[in-house]
């Protein structure tokens, strides 16, 4: 028996059956360095999937694992009950990139625990358990954050603590509003927010919450100013706008340090976690001082915010600064984009590419249509697993490959990807038959 075969083995024995797997065969990772990981058999990949978009920088960077050495040698834990100069240093960088004003910061261990903190404030401060939420999203895998995920199969139960309301967002493909031009789409979805708010709520509603880009829903792009026209319905009403920046934080959808900035918004609260202690665990709300202080019982974060993964993650925000990161996000993001264009002409499996800077997708169709192949992205998962890529799959119907490397990531190695990209998408499916055949 193989080791992964063995670890597979042992897996299904001991830990949920819900826990998802990528690959037909599962693999053990071990190693890593830069952008490149070795699985437990010794087979060298390229990833492009970074823990899911958690690796924001790469694996074992010298920069990064000296201050974690250093700190592990002093201190890993003391708790919110002691002063930690790391999480006050960090609080008051992210407090001032935000762009909120007088804004405070609260420290958690994940992305699930800071969109429930930002839920919390806005619920409390508003005395309302009414929330908008846009439908495909996903905010989490606990009973309140799977209560706003508008995408059935990440949502366990319907049952919930809260009152949702879902309206339209930024996934075209599939939205009834389609063949709309950018202007003309953001008009109806705003309209639809509209109609939503006067026929489902009671009008006082606690927050609207957004990802930027929708991560597990497949890498969802609107059209820039989408969020900014949903805001100039909800702030008049006093209702929070919080932007989930689980994903698309520190610069990871191109030079603006968050995904909302493409859209002109400053959001009262913005949830973060994932890249930014590269790899180590860290979520967190930064949002107006009222709101975060909305809370008036005795509170603590028992690991939240803790000696350790703030160190980290000013180092690994510091890195981001020195080496200019979202400006190469930005040029390897266009790249990479152009190289899937070109491929996808020729295969009408590929519905389409779409993305911002290092997140990008490839959602595949039946040839002729939009009717979802999840089939198809599974094949081509498998076979860029083959060759040495590791890739991300999502998507409300799991027929999306979701691509997204670390942010350091070389031209050079966005070129091996696509190439990888193409004679994967060519075993699954067989001769291109566009103009480049």
């Amino acid at each position: 028996m193989s080791k992964h075969a063995e670890l597979l083995a042992r897996h299904r024995a001991v830990l949920p059956n819900w826990l998802a797997l990528n690959y037909d065969e599962p693999i053990a990772l071990v190693d890593g360095e830069g952008r490149h990981v070795i699985d437990a058999e010794g087979k060298r990949y390229l990833d492009f999937f970074g823990g899911i978009l958690t690796t924001s920088i790469g694996y074992n960077l010298p920069e990064i694992v000296e201050v974690a050495r250093d700190q592990m040698g002093k201190m890993v834990h003391t708790s919110t009950l002691y002063l930690i100069e790391a999480q006050i240093q960090l609080a008051e960088r992210i407090a001032q990139r935000s762009g909120i004003e007088d804004a405070k910061v609260f420290f958690a261990n994940s992305g699930t625990e800071a969109n429930e903190a930002a839920l919390l404030f806005s619920c409390i401060s508003r005395q309302s358990n009414q929330i908008i939420a846009l439908r495909n999203s996903y905010h989490g895998r606990s009973f309140t954050a799977m209560g706003v995920t508008g995408t059935r199969s990440w949502s366990a139960s319907g049952l919930n603590p809260l009152d949702v309301s879902y309206v339209q967002g930024g996934y075209r493909l599939r939205s009834p509003f389609r063949a709309l031009g950018d202007a003309e789409f953001i008009e109806a979805v705003a309209d639809d927010l509209r109609d939503v708010l006067e026929t489902t709520t009671t009008g006082d509603v606690a927050a609207i919450m957004v990802e930027p880009i929708q991560g597990v829903g497949g890498f969802v792009v609107p059209p820039d100013g989408l969020f900014k026209a949903m805001q100039e319905i909800t702030e008049p009403l006093g209702i929070n706008f919080i932007s989930d920046e689980v994903q698309t934080g520190w610069g990871r959808t191109g030079t603006p340090y968050w995904g909302i900035s493409h859209h002109g918004v400053v959001p009262d609260a913005m949830t973060f976690a994932k890249g930014l202690a590269n790899g180590l665990p860290i979520g967190g709300v930064v949002a107006r001082a009222d709101l975060v202080d909305s809370v008036t019982v005795n509170s603590i974060s028992t690991f939240g915010g803790n000696p350790l993964v703030t160190a980290v993650a000013l180092a690994t925000l510091d890195y981001i600064d020195a080496h200019n990161l979202p400006v190469n996000v930005e040029q390897r993001g266009e790249e990479l984009l152009s190289g899937l264009r070109e491929i996808a002409r020729d295969y009408p499996e590929i519905g389409e590419v779409r993305g911002k800077g290092l997140m990008v997708a490839i959602e595949f169709v039946e040839p002729g249509g939009i009717t979802p192949a999840p089939q198809i992205a599974s094949r081509v998962m498998n076979e860029t697993g083959s060759r040495g890529l590791l890739v991300g799959k999502g998507g409300r119907h799991g027929n999306c490959l979701r691509i997204a490397p670390p942010m350091s990531v070389t031209a050079e190695e966005v070129a091996s990807a696509v190439q990888i990209l193409r004679d994967a998408v060519r075993a699954a499916v067989g001769k291109p038959v566009g103009v480049h055949s």
